[in-house]
């Protein structure tokens, strides 16, 4: 009787393993829904223009854009995979990868587009000494402009009292007089100067060239299990980048359809952005890495090995130039 139940737990054994291998290669292929997380902001708009042509390059794979109202939610579902990417801060990413979430950066969502605006009574940095300045995470490239700014006019964040804030509530405060300054994602910049309740002292590139904000972060496990569906969204991601940044009535339109903003707003924030080049440089991350040290905002962040995964966007940029 034992004899014979031996050859039987092996033949059970081996079409267990089977099933497993055979549900594995299932799952890979059978994957049609593409979660990617935003918040809706422009520097978020190659992700945005890509679901307006994602037929064209996933074809029967659904890109589902996943909304959120702030980075906290929208990176407690990229790092419990929830979602299978997002256009999110770098910084909070790499937060993440410090501490052990198998994250990539792939592309930059944009660059430049962080203005430093300030309130009408504010003509130099000094003339902020005493008040509030806000930025939206303390964890943000954000609160680095800040500081850069505030440390070109002698100052530091020991003389003024530094909040975080909601970015679509920073114009009204400005213009209250609840904070004489703040840093912070497009269109909220763009929206405080053409409502006549602040101005610009700095363009983000005049504080921090080459400063990283936004990135499209994907889980590692999506480019290990199914490279092929990665490949074919980063080539509609640069494709959509390059749309992205046109002054025309058909790329303004698209903007409109995902975020809350006025024409005047929407063109003048534009102005401040470009999508044309959204690879992530090691020289660019190193600033950066280096920047969240010295300012004490990370003790060990990922190195660029570790975090920054460029084969997409390579592969990419050729299949679009060919």
């Amino acid at each position: 009787m034992k004899r014979c139940q031996k050859p039987a737990a092996i033949l059970l054994i081996a079409s267990l393993l089977l099933l497993s291998a055979c549900g594995a290669d299932s799952h890979a292929q059978q994957k049609k829904t593409l979660k990617i997380g935003y918040l809706p902001i422009t520097h978020a708009a190659p992700v945005y223009f890509e679901k307006e042509i994602a037929e064209k390059y996933l074809g029967d794979v659904e890109l589902e854009l996943v909304k959120f109202g702030t980075w906290i939610d929208l990176m407690d579902a990229l790092n419990t995979g929830r979602i299978d990417g997002a256009s999110a801060l770098i910084e909070l990413a790499m937060k993440s990868r410090e501490k052990g979430i198998d994250l990539k950066a792939v592309a930059l969502g944009h660059k430049d587009g962080n203005a430093a605006i300030v309130s009408p009574e504010v003509n130099q940095v000094e003339d902020m000494a005493g008040t509030s300045v806000a930025i939206p995470h303390t964890l943000s490239s954000h609160n680095i402009l800040m500081a850069r700014m505030l440390e070109k006019g002698g100052m530091s964040y020991d003389d003024v009292h530094m909040v975080e804030m909601p970015p679509p509530e920073m114009p009204s405060a400005l213009a209250t007089g609840q904070i004489s300054s703040y840093v912070v994602a497009e269109p909220f910049g763009a929206l405080g100067v053409t409502m006549d309740q602040g101005k610009v002292l700095y363009q983000s590139e005049e504080l921090w060239p080459g400063s990283l904000c936004c990135a499209l972060v994907l889980r590692n496990g999506l480019i290990q299990n199914h490279p092929e569906i990665s490949q074919k969204f980063m080539n509609g991601y640069v494709a959509a980048g390059k749309e992205a940044g046109k002054d025309d009535e058909h790329t303004h339109s698209i903007h409109k359809k995902y975020l809350d903003v006025n024409d005047e707003a929407l063109k003048l924030s534009l102005g401040w952005i470009s999508y044309d080049d959204l690879k992530v440089t090691k020289e660019d991350y190193e600033v950066l890495r280096d920047s969240l040290i010295e300012m004490g905002l990370s003790d060990g962040p990922p190195s660029y090995e570790n975090f920054v995964n460029n084969s997409l966007i390579d592969e990419a940029i050729n299949t679009y130039e060919k």
